[in-house]
């Protein structure tokens, strides 16, 4: 297979109104980055098993008697294994390659895009700031996923930095899978949505932990008629989440600062809330009060519903220790730790019955307009992003009122 054919350019990405502008050598860049991930993936992480099996393994039984009885134990011989080593190393680098990338991009035209900001933002009652929020321990003690500052730091008066770094720099990892604007996990519960649930009209839709809106805009759109809340606790990323929604028409859509633990709004207040890749950047301690929270805020007959990768009880634990890598490698503290939960119970804990909890796979279709070679109604061109959905729903109040 010819990767390069499969992987669109950073050029493609769709526009609007916050996209930081890059030069072709800027392109080039992050171009070759995404090359480079996608060839880790395809090319050489195969090997990595392939000397897990024929080498690490066998050395392993040799000197305990027996195969490893986690991944944890996989992990720890693997260290020694130059095969992992370096691909390991590579996946590093090119995480950290793209991280400057994203800001030498973003920082030399920071007062421009910050102004941007301003001005689509100046005095729009959809973007609510509260400076008296303070991001949580799990959002500031590393900085996620290698990017400097995290979320959350501002280096000016109203930055944008991390969000403009992160919106940029999301190509480079995913090569395009999650489509023209990053947005394939909205795109995928929209879809999801209208096969599953077809008479679904959700009044009012919570989205927390939003970042720069990748996964609420899609929402917003689908659904015009309702009000749709996105809450983050970064400013930065709000700023330029709030400029870029409205610019790509999603005027319905609030951005407001807070923290999901604990919101201001009533009970029973929305009928849709949802995550993207949220649960693995919080904490052990937080997902139980932000679930409970979100039991709080359903209203009877709503659904809630939360993209991840899959869990691991169950997984071959190869599987579990090669995905397990961004807890030790990328800052993804709360990684390990949220894949080993029993996400049914986890959720019982919160206040939901069990028994409406349901566990599906969600996929982003293919965006044509990146991968025009892909056939009609193709399903998987190249790699394309899938997850876990985890959801439950609030009974109705003619269902309470049946139980009771």
């Amino acid at each position: 297979m010819n990767n390069k054919a499969n992987i669109p350019s950073w050029s493609q990405l769709g526009r609007h109104a916050m996209l930081p502008e890059a030069s072709h050598d800027e392109v080039a860049r992050f171009d070759l980055l995404a090359q480079m991930n996608v060839f880790l993936s395809q090319q050489l992480a195969p090997g990595v098993r392939l000397s897990y099996e024929k080498r690490t393994l066998p050395a392993f039984v040799a000197e305990h008697g027996r195969e490893p009885a986690d991944r944890h134990e996989i992990r720890r011989a693997m260290q020694k294994d130059p095969a992992f080593q370096f691909w390991s190393a590579l996946r590093r680098n090119a995480m950290e390659q793209r991280q400057q990338a994203g800001r030498s991009l973003v920082f030399r035209q920071l007062g421009r895009l910050v102004a941007a900001a301003e001005r689509i933002n100046r005095d729009k009652p959809t973007l609510r700031l509260d400076p008296s929020v303070t991001p949580p321990r799990y959002a500031t003690a590393v900085d996620i996923h290698c990017m400097p500052g995290g979320y959350h730091t501002e280096v000016v008066e109203g930055d944008v930095s991390a969000a403009a770094n992160y919106d940029a720099g999301i190509f480079v990892t995913t090569a395009g899978m999650l489509g023209s604007y990053s947005d394939g996990g909205g795109q995928a519960i929209v879809q999801w949505l209208a096969a599953n649930r077809p008479g679904f009209r959700p009044r009012r839709i919570l989205d927390i932990g939003c970042t720069v809106g990748h996964n609420v805009v899609p929402l917003a759109l689908a659904f015009p008629d309702a009000e749709v809340v996105a809450v983050d606790v970064s400013a930065p990323m709000l700023r330029y989440a709030h400029a870029r929604a409205q610019s790509l028409g999603a005027h319905n859509l609030s951005f407001v600062q807070a923290n999901g633990e604990a919101l201001d709004y009533p009970d029973e207040h929305f009928d849709l809330i949802t995550t993207a890749m949220f649960w693995h950047e919080t904490s052990s301690s937080a997902l139980p009060r932000i679930l409970a929270e979100i039991q709080r805020l359903l209203a009877p007959g709503g659904i809630t519903l939360h993209l991840e990768q899959p869990q691991y009880p169950g997984m071959d634990l190869y599987e579990q220790f090669i995905r397990d890598w961004d807890t030790y490698n990328n800052n993804e503290p709360f990684w390990t730790v949220m894949h080993d939960l029993d996400l049914r119970q986890v959720l019982a804990n919160a206040g939901f019955a069990p028994e409406r909890y349901f566990e599906t796979t969600m996929a982003a279709l293919v965006d044509r307009s990146i991968f025009p070679q892909a056939g009609e109604g193709q399903q998987d061109y190249g790699r394309t992003a899938a997850w876990t959905a985890f959801g439950t729903s609030k009974p109705s109040r003619e269902e309470q009122h049946a139980a009771h």
